[in-house]
Parts: C-alpha cells; structure tokens; sequence
C-alpha cells in the first residue's frame, strides 16, 4: 500500500448472507493518519480502568506492551489512557480496523513512520490497535523496540497475537489482557457510590443487590453499559464468530460452529465433554469440536475452566466447565435469556479471578466426588458460589464439599463462601461473604 491507492470492492458470500468489503478508492494514507490521530487525541477517556496500574510499572520499560482482549470490551479507550497518563502528546495512532487501510503490508510501515513524522513531527511512542490485521507486523515492530521506541498494541485474537510475538519478539513483550467492565468499573460507568463493611445498612445492601443484578442481566461491555441493548450485543457476538473465528480459521460451513456457540452461551457454569458437544452437534469428529472452542476462546468469547489434577492427562480428559466473557453477551445469545442468576453469578465470580489470577483457576473434584467452584493453588483459595444459602441442607452441601477440598490439599489452604444472601456467622465454618461485596473489593476478602 503506498500513499495512494488504487483499491476496488469485493464481496464474500457466507451463511450470514452477503457481505460487501467497499475499499475506497485513492486513498491518501496521510488523510487517514490525520483523522485517526484526531479521533485519538479526541477520544473519551471513560471509565480508569484496572488495567493502568499494571501498565503504570511497563511505561519505561524496553519492549512492547500488548494488549488482548474481545472486541469492543475497550482496548481503545485504554491506549488514550495510557497516552494520556504516561506519553501526552508524544505518541503517534493508527487503527488498522479502518476499512481504508485493508491492503496495507508490512513493507508499508516505512511509509507509515515516515507519513506520521511529517504530519506530527518526530514521536517516540507507537499506539497500534488491532495490528493482527497486517501480515508480518512483528518484524517492524521489534526493529523499532531495538531502535528505542515504545510501542502499544491491542489485538482480538490472543492464539494470532502469541504465535507472531513468540516468533519475533520472544523477550520482548508482556501481554495484558483486558476484560468487560468488572462489578467496581460498572458502578464508577453509572456513577453509584458503594458503601461496604459497618457502613452497608439493610437497605443499602439491598440496593447493593439491585445494583449486581442489573450488573449481571446488562453485562460489562462499555457501549452496553453507556446504552443498553440486547440488539446491539448480537450484533457483537455475531461480527466476532463471523470476522474473529469463521474468517481467520476459514470455516466455510458456519452452521455447526454458531449451534456450539449457541450451546456454550447457553449453558455456562455447566460441565461439558468434547463427546458430549460432538453428538450435540452432530459432527463425525472430536477434534474438531476442540477446534472450534480453541477458537472461541482464542477470541475472547469463552473460557474453558479445567479440573484441578496433578496429572496432566486427568485435566485434558475430565469434563471442562465453560464460562462465557460477559454476562450480558451470554444472555443475548441464549433464546432462554439466562434468568438463573445463579449461574450468572458464578460466571461473574469467575471474570474477577480470571482478572487477578490469569490462568491459574481451576474447579475441585474430591475423591469423594464433590465438586467445588473454584480452586486458585497459588492463593491457597477454594471458593463455593451459591445464590441462596436459604437453608441448613444448602449450606451444609456448600461446607462438605469444602471439607472434601480441604482434605485432599496443601496445608493451609483456605474456604471461603459467596453468596447472594445473608448468613449468620454460626451457620458455616467458613467465612461468607456478600457476592456484591466480594466483587467490589475482592482483594481484602480472600
């Protein structure tokens, strides 16, 4: 792609109908640069999220910052955060979702630099979003790292994005990934103050309640949170099991891939099998079934949740439970729209350790056969999600199965109960916390 191009368009027909690509005809690269970098500069700066904190320590150091994450959850947004916090205007931008650039190469970053320094002058510090977009990126990349320049980048694809960093820039980078909103960052979007501890009277937390459940119907998802619409999460889930996973991985025939994301959405916080999704889905192999959920989890719609095991054959082999990114994208997804809020809960649960503890989440199965929600090995933390600890039945499953946990674990692990009602402090062994309260602060309750 040189500074001006001669582009045509082209059509692709898929199971979604026909989908038109128009690219723009003459298009003058230094025109686009100019719109995106005042589109940067002007961009909203919304909600702080988390995620700065952990940038603030990256800021001088030697290599590329990537960010990862689902489409439309804020990748953006966080890059003018970064820039506006730590580089204020001494960055350059360029979005390759736009349109206009589709044909660009990676011979064609020398023209990008070089377009960039004559609009802005010389900048120091790169903000590329979405770059997974052009083949071959990461050599220009680590050629400016070495060159002393600081580079951001945000992708959609963390299998994409991990393939070209291993290859060229081993060494030289550290992932961030970013979620939807959690619970704290949906209370600061809609501006409500949240009391916890000897503060929270009854009624507020009841209203703390009223608050988490609208959090679990709407999900975290900025744009969804700024204005609510189911419609508008369709449109999301379909243009990433369309652009994300059946484009990238070229899956021609879409109809068994959109009946296992249909499934999966509609059942989080549910054990599954491979053998299970395949007769589902009617499908002649397991191996593709596993396929298609790497996909969707590479894309940032699922995550499957393994068993704990010392052997690692057991964790490939045991049932995986799924979890869906958000919340409000599963129910609008789901026909039977997800009303059990108690698997919407549990799957809320999940995110929040996901954000604190990466990979290192897992389900307890004892030998005994009882099963608990979560177990984080490097936190020594077992954890029961239950909606209603309404009665001593409830309760006392909730506490034999940590017990089983407990048992079978290092020496000083720990148990703890959420739930979205209140309990007496001598109906259970372990401590028990408001789910809402957890979620809120969780750092100081586990």
């Amino acid at each position: 792609m040189k500074t001006n191009v001669e582009m045509s368009s082209l059509s692709v027909k898929t199971t979604y109908g026909m989908i038109y690509v128009h690219m723009l005809q003459n298009v003058d690269l230094k025109t686009v640069l100019a719109e995106q970098q005042k589109f940067f500069e002007k961009k909203s700066l919304g909600v702080e999220r988390d995620q700065l904190t952990k940038i603030s320590k990256l800021v001088k150091a030697p290599f590329a910052v990537v960010i990862t994450g689902l489409r439309r959850c804020g990748k953006s947004t966080l890059l003018a955060q970064i820039e506006n916090k730590y580089h204020k205007g001494r960055g350059f931008f360029v979005n390759f979702e736009d349109e206009r650039l589709t044909g660009f190469e990676s011979e064609d970053f020398n023209n990008l630099h070089s377009d960039l320094a004559e609009l802005f002058g010389e900048k120091k510090v790169f903000f590329l979003d979405e770059i997974q977009n052009v083949s071959g990126w990461e050599r220009w990349v680590r050629r400016m790292i070495d060159d002393g320049y600081k580079i951001y980048i945000t992708g959609s694809n963390a299998s994409l994005l991990s393939q070209e960093l291993g290859s060229r820039l081993t060494g030289r980078h550290v992932t961030v990934e970013i979620f939807p909103f959690s619970f704290k960052e949906y209370l600061m979007m809609i501006k409500r103050k949240y009391k916890i501890g000897k503060q929270a009277t009854t009624l507020i937390t009841a209203r703390h309640r009223s608050w988490l459940k609208l959090f679990l119907l709407s999900g975290g998802i900025p744009d969804a949170v700024s204005q609510p619409s189911i419609q508008w999460l369709k449109i999301l889930y379909d243009d990433v099991m369309y652009r994300d996973i059946a484009a990238r991985y070229k899956i021609e025939s879409l109809s068994s891939l959109k009946a296992l994301g249909y499934y999966l959405m509609s059942n989080i916080a549910e054990l599954t099998s491979y053998n299970k999704l395949k007769q589902l889905l009617f499908v002649s192999s397991q191996n593709t079934v596993k396929d298609y959920v790497t996909y969707m989890n590479n894309a940032y719609l699922i995550f499957p949740l393994s068993v704990f095991s010392y052997s690692v054959k057991r964790q490939l082999i045991a049932p995986k439970k799924i979890y869906a990114v958000d919340t409000g994208l599963a129910r609008s997804v789901s026909q039977s729209t997800l009303e059990n809020t108690g698997e919407l809960l549990e799957n809320a649960v999940f995110l929040e350790l996901k954000r604190r503890y990466g990979n290192n989440v897992y389900y307890y199965k004892s030998e005994a056969n009882l099963e608990v929600d979560f177990y984080i090995p490097s936190a020594k933390l077992l954890i029961q999600v239950c909606e209603k600890l309404d009665s001593p039945d409830t309760i006392g499953r909730e506490v034999k199965g940590l017990n089983s946990a407990i048992a079978e674990t290092p020496r000083g692990t720990r148990g703890i109960i959420l739930s979205s009602s209140f309990v007496a402090s001598n109906m259970s062994e372990y401590p028990t916390f408001q789910v809402a309260d957890w979620l809120y602060d969780s750092k100081n309750m586990a």
